[in-house]
């Protein structure tokens, strides 16, 4: 990747004209996302601090929003200036970090809000090749799920991994009771006990056997089933509580998962105790950055479509942005008139990274703390203020 061989061919031929022409200039370039997936009014940029990895050491200065940061349509979520053949090579590689790692956390995100105050356990992993398993998990996390089945993902967030019992399990132990047995008795005492309820019979039954297998040992039952042979959830959901509740186990919760995305679990939330959600986080809708030239030799410049020149997002606290050009210092909201901090800081300068690496549960602590806001908001307005002078 530093090499700039995980980049597309024109990007190489592009610097070899430049260089051999001597007509390579200092540019300014943003990025920034002009529409969003149907549906969306915000999305969740993560991957900054990947990303100043692949920019370390050029002759470059970067600036950026923060790791986790909410951001609107036509804001820039980062921004270099130098001279275009020291970074033009590394944009499929800077959008591919940026885009990727926004998409994964964006839609955890809005999977986390629908699930309200309920767990959400990511288990995507089996989604993707194995040598991006890792980064997957992070930014999952990151943005805003519980926890993480992946070992190493886990690992890397500095978390215990999360899982519960696969079917197979149950398969090869002969039936459910010998599998939940098995596993009460091997694993420690700190790995709660959830049993897998779908396997070979009805769910209420077999969340009733294991609750009569286990006992007050048993922490949680899963629902598993395929929704090819689902049926109505909510309501084998509520017979299996049911069930639980006046057989004298109410401290069984009971978690589902198979192919879950924002409608069923906005559906399901009030009934269940947590959600194991895979596919809908690790294939997301694309959130579609763009790295676009906005200035070149010190003018405002760019492709038409697109703002000329640098600038700078303020937000208040009651989360109204304005755009403005970069030099202009604006002190108050001109929606409602609260004070306001500019979003864009730097990340590089000079080629050296000034901005420290927070722990992985820092920043999830914080993009928990935004999302909250959002939700608490009567209303939020999906694009920024545009004030082009000050």
């Amino acid at each position: 990747m530093l090499s700039g061989e995980s980049t597309d061919i024109y990007f190489v031929r592009s610097r070899e004209v430049l260089e051999k022409t001597g007509v390579d200039k200092k540019v300014y370039a943003e990025v920034h996302a002009y529409s969003l997936p149907g549906g969306y009014q915000w999305a969740l940029v993560t991957g900054i601090m990947e990303a100043s990895l692949l920019l370390e050491g050029r002759k470059v200065n970067v600036y950026s929003m923060d790791e986790g940061e909410v951001f609107r349509v036509y804001e820039p979520v980062m921004a270099i200036e130098g001279s275009y053949t020291e970074f033009g090579i590394y944009e499929s590689s800077l959008l591919g970090i940026l885009r990727h790692a926004t998409s994964i956390s964006t839609k955890a995100a809005r999977i986390k809000i629908a699930a309200g105050n309920k767990r959400v356990l990511f288990f995507g992993i089996r989604c993707v090749h194995p040598a991006i398993a890792p980064m997957v998990d992070k930014y999952a996390y990151l943005g805003g799920c519980d926890a993480v089945s992946g070992v190493i993902g886990a690992k890397i967030i500095g978390i215990p991994p999360t899982g519960t019992m696969p079917h197979a399990l149950i398969l090869t132990a002969g039936n459910q009771e010998t599998a939940w047995k098995l596993f009460d008795e091997h694993m420690p005492e700190d790995v709660p006990r959830i049993a897998l309820c779908d396997t070979l019979s009805d769910e209420r039954f077999e969340a009733l056997k294991a609750a009569e297998t286990l006992g007050e040992r048993l922490h949680g039952v899963r629902f598993d089933t395929p929704g090819s042979r689902r049926g109505d959830m909510r309501k084998i959901v509520q017979e299996a509580r049911w069930a639980l509740d006046i057989s004298g186990y109410k401290h069984v919760k009971i978690y589902v998962s198979g192919g879950l995305d924002e409608e069923e679990i906005l559906e399901l939330r009030d009934v269940v105790d947590g959600f194991g959600v895979g596919t809908s986080i690790a294939f997301p809708p694309s959130i579609d950055l763009a790295l676009d030239i906005v200035e070149v030799a010190g003018k405002p410049f760019s492709k038409k479509g697109k703002m000329p020149g640098r600038k700078q997002v303020y937000r208040c606290l009651k989360l109204h942005d304005t755009i403005t050009p970069f030099d202009k210092q604006l002190g108050r909201c001109p929606v409602c008139g609260e004070a306001v901090e500019p979003l864009l800081k730097p990340l590089i300068l000079d080629g050296e990274v000034v901005r420290d690496v927070k722990p992985a549960v820092e920043v999830r602590k914080q993009v928990m703390e935004k999302l909250e806001k959002i939700s608490s908001l009567p209303e939020f307005n999906p694009e920024p203020f545009l004030l082009s002078s000050v």
